[in-house]
């Protein structure tokens, strides 16, 4: 039977969504949005210096009047430090780096295979959470997430005599507004602690958000939002949509599965890595480890600075070992080859990049971060805003934006040097403020217009129901997106309150 949907709800879903989107729409391309925005930061650079505005710098004590950047010196700094700016960006060569990794991975399969294995394999009681804890950590293939995972939850559902448009849902929220969850850490984690970085330099210039700094809690935000994930769809989604009388899935679900080689491939991968990882841990355990820091520390040690190289080349032993297993690899040459195709998809994220680290050094050189940061610190304290609350608040700003800024790194690119200092001279570790903006972001991921993952999602669902439009998809995924953001923020306040460490030596407080 098609899904049916109470008019009034696809009438109302449909009428905020297309607000959203209306207003969205206006929105330039992010690349265009930082260009504005430096042109902002210069003008009011130019204007704030004109009334000899001046901030304490927290650093020195000492008070420093905001530089203009239409002044000669701001020109001739604009002009030389162009490409130091986008090449001393943090993000820029942690990501790439890493992508090549997971790019390597996805390239040869790797990544398609386990994820079929694991949805496949599973009892079909224990079928919604396998594809929610999948779609949660198929982040790892980041985008490719979105068009792998819903589909093949549809057929699995399908075979199990359950309404394949629930195994839709499950898999597309799961990937979406899961996304930045995962018991690995993935590219969000390396992207958004470089922006980070370069935020906390503005009162801080030794500040660094290290790329696990989230990871505990992410761990645990993988439990937690499957647990979510499997209630919703069971409990909430599952008997609106009723049975399913449709054609039979059968032969794709067939073409679906996973071929003897390939769990071959994925047998070897894993072995791999295991052993990769063993290595690791045994150079580690050494007696005056040089993995380790002072006084054999784990947190601050060579082996947290340099667990980007490290993820990296844990992506490359499991893809090498698959590939040449399955013959993805037929040489030593592919593996360049390959790596070189995922960094094609990188050209997208090198513009982007190149127009946000012009725009926040901008913000710093001039000062004008630092004036914001100060005043702003000083607002919130004398509203009585700081820690959990002030956290809290943040998000719920991040949550609006996000609908009309599909790109999470556009976002946080144009948050974090506005927030991080502001919530760092309020004695905040920026780890937490990233935290704090990733939950928000993640959680709407299933309902931006401006997504083109909603585009293909829709398409996905009128395989299955050709009446179905917007309001349908929204129907479907809202459910998911109000229960993720809230369990993920009570998860969030509980962790805080606890005093539980987010993330290798983090603590809510700076030192």
């Amino acid at each position: 039977m098609p899904l049916m949907v109470n008019k009034r709800v696809n009438n109302v879903s449909s009428s905020m969504l297309g607000g959203i989107e209306r207003v969205g729409n206006k929105l330039p391309h992010p690349f265009v949005l930082f260009v504005y925005l430096a042109l902002l930061i210069i003008v009011a650079s130019g204007v704030t210096s004109l009334f000899g505005v001046t901030v304490q710098n927290p650093e020195t004590g000492d008070t420093e009047p905001v530089r203009s950047l239409l002044s000669g010196d701001g020109l001739v700094h604009m002009l030389t430090s162009a490409l130091d700016n986008f090449v001393q960006f943090p993000p820029l060569g942690l990501v790439v780096v890493m992508m090549m990794g997971i790019g390597l991975a996805q390239q040869v399969g790797l990544i398609e295979s386990a994820v079929k294995r694991v949805i496949l394999a599973a009892p079909p009681r224990l079928v919604t959470a396998a594809v929610i804890l999948t779609g949660i950590c198929g982040n790892l293939a980041s985008d490719a997430a979105f068009i792998i995972i819903p589909p093949l939850a549809a057929l699995v559902f399908r075979a199990v005599g359950r309404h394949p448009l629930a195994g839709l849902a499950a898999g597309f929220t799961a990937a979406g507004a899961g996304f930045s969850a995962n018991f690995f850490v993935a590219g969000t984690d390396v992207l958004l602690s470089g922006i980070s970085t370069e935020a906390a330099g503005i009162v801080d210039s030794g500040a660094e958000v290290s790329a696990v700094a989230n990871w505990y809690f992410m761990v645990a935000s993988v439990v937690t939002l499957t647990l979510i994930g499997v209630f919703v769809t069971e409990k909430i989604v599952e008997p609106r949509l009723g049975s399913y009388e449709g054609g039979d899935d059968s032969t794709a679900l067939e073409q679906a599965q996973v071929t003897p080689e390939q769990r071959r491939g994925l047998r070897n991968a894993l072995l791999a890595t295991l052993g990769y990882v063993l290595l690791v841990a045994v150079v580690v355990a050494l007696p005056d480890s040089p993995l380790r820091g002072e006084g054999g520390s784990l947190i601050e040690s060579p082996l947290l600075d340099g667990i980007v190289p490290l993820i990296f080349l844990l992506f490359v032993v499991g893809a090498v070992a698959y590939g040449i297993t399955v013959n993805t690899l037929r040489s030593s040459g592919d593996v360049p080859r390959y790596m070189g195709e995922a960094a094609k998809n990188l050209g997208g994220f090198l513009v982007l990049i190149f127009a946000a680290a012009q725009a926040i050094a901008y913000f710093e050189w001039s000062r004008l971060g630092l004036w914001v940061a100060v005043n702003g610190a000083e607002l919130m304290e004398s509203l009585d805003v700081s820690g959990l609350t002030g956290l809290v608040g943040f998000s719920l700003i991040t949550l609006v934006l996000s609908l009309l800024i599909a790109s999470g790194s556009g976002l946080w690119a144009i948050e974090a040097p506005i927030f991080v200092p502001m919530f760092m001279l309020q004695d905040v570790n920026p780890a937490y403020v990233q935290l704090a903006y990733r939950i928000a972001d993640s959680s709407t991921n299933c309902i931006v217009p401006l997504s083109p993952y909603v585009a293909i999602m829709l398409g996905f669902i009128q395989q299955y129901d050709r009446r179905a439009g917007l309001g349908t998809l929204f129907a479907l995924v809202l459910p998911y997106t109000v229960a993720f953001y809230l369990g993920w923020m009570l998860l969030f306040a509980a962790w805080l309150l606890l005093g539980i460490p987010i993330g290798p030596g983090e603590a809510l407080h700076l030192p």
